[in-house]
């Protein structure tokens, strides 16, 4: 019997088998086993280094994890609780280490039982060059990701199953786990349900609202623009384009004190010749029809430019068809235009009703989400990034914060996953790759 032949046994016996076990019992063994002696080393090594220096670290922080603590004013929860998150990220890369030991040690030994031989050192660099290389250049930066965003979202996410709020904050007082009990208060307990079903139902109507308009109004600037007809085309795109360079911080203050109902230009020198004073900081609504107008010419331009570069794209030979056929205005717009531009477009004006639902920055500086309504948390103009800043940094109602952060987050994701798997463009490039 020769040694290929010995080798090609089955059952527990056979190369792989043993050298899958000894990778199970000690990392870097199965290498050994495998005659791949350097690299078995270097895996027993970076082994024992890892259980060396980690081991008290993610055994408090696991510990920590699932109990957030045992003694008040000694054991602080949050700090136990991103412990045992940090544990379980670092834990998540000694799992790796494990993993590609056992499965390495296992090819090699398949690669005896084939009768073939074994890679030297020089060809197993070689072949990390060729196809380990671009892992282990974006290793760093996966390693930021996971704990500059990773561990954010999993900390969130912790906390919104959890009674942390003003009343109960270490190290003062423990944290516990509540299950989804702060996801149901916002359906059982009146406050919260009132101001939940109210901020959620204008966060849907300011999206669709005013994204929607923008989008209405850019289109019909940039059809006005690309008409032949026109004329001066580079000045009036210079002038259409000009809120777009403005900083959008700049022109909210602006129109908060445009908007002003004492001394505000609007009512004081326009609606003021016609008896008319409009509160527009202290009304809801008027306060509502103010944000989504402001919203609309802050957005129109970046629209503008969009369609009017697409539009220049638009073969004139299709129109010249359409022309030859009969076709009048409205159905080139309607069966040429509107298709082609949608088509190139997509997936950015899916990303405008995503940045608007969360548009914080126009809520908070146009009037901080005001004014106050009764039997509310929240104010009238709040959508719920804006209610999930004041949650956060005015109540300390870090639980119910993050809560409505994750229902936010699922609405997002969802909305706009739905919308791209509909999108032409995104079907065509799912073929195309």
């Amino acid at each position: 019997m020769t040694n290929n032949q010995a080798e090609k046994k089955t059952g527990l016996s056979a190369p792989r088998n043993i050298a899958t076990l000894l990778s199970v019992l000690v990392p870097g063994l199965g290498q050994l086993y495998n005659r791949r002696l350097l690299k078995g080393f270097i895996l027993l090594i970076v082994s024992i280094s890892f259980l060396v220096t980690t081991w008290d670290y993610i055994d408090i922080g696991i510990w920590g994890l699932f109990t957030l603590g045992t003694i008040p004013r000694e054991h602080h929860s949050i700090q136990l609780l991103l412990q045992g998150l940090i544990s379980l990220i670092v834990l998540f890369f000694g799992i790796c280490i494990y993993a590609y030991n056992i499965l390495d040690a296992r090819k090699d030994a398949k690669t005896r039982e084939e009768g073939k031989p074994i890679p030297t050192l020089l060809e197993g660099i070689s072949n990390f060059y060729d196809r380990g290389f671009p892992y282990f250049l974006i290793l760093p930066g996966l390693v930021m990701l996971l704990f500059i965003v990773v561990l954010p979202l999993l900390f969130m996410l912790a906390l919104a199953f959890t009674d942390y709020n003003q009343y109960n904050s270490p190290p003062r007082n423990l944290l516990s786990w509540v299950g989804f009990a702060n996801f149901t208060d916002l359906i059982n307990i009146d406050i919260w349900k009132n101001t939940f079903l109210s901020v959620f139902t204008w966060t849907i109507v300011w999206t669709v609202v005013a994204t929607t308009l923008q989008i209405i109004l850019g289109f019909f600037l940039a059809l006005l623009v690309n008409d032949k007809r026109i004329k001066f085309k580079r000045t009036i795109r210079t002038v259409l384009i000009l809120p777009w360079a403005v900083p959008a911080f700049v022109s909210i203050l602006i129109f908060s004190a445009l908007f002003n109902p004492t001394f505000g230009a609007i009512n004081r020198d326009i609606l003021s010749h016609f008896e008319i004073m409009i509160p527009w900081l202290s009304d809801p609504f008027w306060a509502k029809i103010a944000l989504i107008m402001i919203q609309t010419w802050l957005g129109f331009p970046f629209i503008f430019a969009l369609f009017t570069g697409v539009l220049q794209s638009v073969p004139a030979d299709m129109y010249e068809a359409a022309d030859v056929d009969g076709g009048t205005r409205w159905q080139k717009l309607r069966l040429i235009t509107i298709p082609h531009v949608l088509f190139a477009t997509a997936p950015l004006l899916i990303m405008q009703y995503a940045g608007n639902f969360n548009n914080f920055n126009i809520i908070y500086l146009f009037n901080e989400g005001n004014p106050a309504v009764r039997g509310q948390n929240a104010g009238g103009t709040d959508i719920l990034i804006s209610w999930v800043y004041k949650l956060t940094f005015e109540t300390n109602n870090y639980n119910m914060a993050a809560a409505i952060t994750i229902i936010m987050g699922l609405i997002v994701m969802g909305f706009a996953f739905f919308q791209f798997r509909r999108t032409a463009a995104f079907k065509d490039e799912g073929e195309r790759y």
